[in-house]
């Protein structure tokens, strides 16, 4: 029983935020279609303050517009009337989060937002608050009760927030023509940063450069696999691919020949290797694995030639 009222009290928390936030839709007005416009404008920065579950909202909002190509910094309401509000500089956009929009420190800070002369955005649950009349522009975020079963505890209403940043931070990006390569800037570690910036080139250079001619002797192909530990060759000939021999088309050698020593790379190659030019994404190398079902590839620069990317690269450098 303890395990379903669980279970029970889960989902009523999730239906409950769910519509709420589709309720948002229909509070959408002029309103944010100007404040967006008014950001995308501005010279400034964006400076988002607030104070309790808000201020931490606001931080997550900071970090999703920074990210995707809108600057912007945090600012707590408790601090900016302790010293703080140095840090709005004369063309900043200025968006304040509040539910109530009564708070006492709200009631401090706005009038001296508005005595810079900064541009003022609310994100409030109440439009008639002393924030949604001092603001310039009122993103509408009111959900009808919280989550919390004594309507206490911010649930809903900061997850209403957040949705409303989400929608004015994508806004913004759409409006910025912001692409995959301008979030690669913004994104360089880890693996998502990686899919977005790391080619081919930063692969091959790394690795030994396998390599043989169709003349070779078939001993001697064996040890360049052996020893550039790529589990592949390149047939090459005057500096072009022309073939590709794996451990597998060596197994298969021995598998069906007997005597093999007097054979060489022509004899066994691949003749239609899969090769990618060296300045191919990573992700793009991967991809190409994937849908031929092979673990390397060969790659080149203007038609020559220039290394191996291996599956184990793109494994290592967490593109898989």
């Amino acid at each position: 029983m303890l395990q379903n009222n669980i279970i029970k009290v889960a989902k009523e928390t999730i239906s409950n935020e769910a519509r709420a936030i589709e309720e948002l839709i229909n509070l959408l007005d002029q309103d944010f279609t100007a404040a967006v416009e008014h950001i995308y404008n501005a010279k400034g920065r964006v400076i988002i303050t607030g104070i309790g579950k808000s201020a931490i909202i606001a931080t997550k909002i900071v970090a999703t517009l920074n990210s995707t190509g809108t600057p912007a910094i945090f600012m707590h309401a408790a601090d900016a009337i302790h010293g703080d509000l140095g840090t709005i500089q004369q063309d900043d956009v200025v968006i304040c989060i509040s539910k109530s929009g009564n708070t006492p420190e709200i009631k401090v800070l706005v009038p001296l937002i508005k005595n810079f002369k900064n541009t003022l955005i609310a994100i409030t649950g109440n439009k008639d608050s002393f924030l949604g009349k001092q603001s310039d522009y009122v993103l509408n975020a009111y959900v009808e009760k919280e989550a919390c079963p004594n309507n206490l505890a911010p649930t809903t209403s900061t997850t209403a927030q957040l949705v409303m940043g989400d929608a004015l931070a994508v806004s913004l990006l759409h409006l910025r023509g912001f692409s995959s390569k301008d979030f690669a800037k913004y994104h360089p570690g880890g693996a998502l940063g990686k899919k977005l910036y790391l080619r081919v080139s930063d692969i091959t250079k790394e690795n030994q450069k396998p390599q043989v001619s169709p003349d070779t002797n078939i001993t001697d192909v064996i040890v360049e696999i052996s020893e550039k530990m790529l589990g592949v060759t390149a047939v090459v000939e005057e500096n072009k691919i022309v073939g590709i021999i794996t451990d597998g088309d060596l197994r298969r050698m021995i598998t069906t020949n007997k005597e093999f020593t007097h054979l060489t790379a022509k004899d066994i190659m691949g003749k239609n290797p899969k090769v990618i030019s060296n300045k191919a994404m990573a992700v793009d190398a991967m991809e190409s694995l994937e849908e031929n079902g092979i673990s390397q590839l060969l790659a080149e620069e203007k038609g020559k030639y220039v290394g191996v990317v291996h599956l184990h690269n793109l494994m290592k450098e967490g593109i898989i």
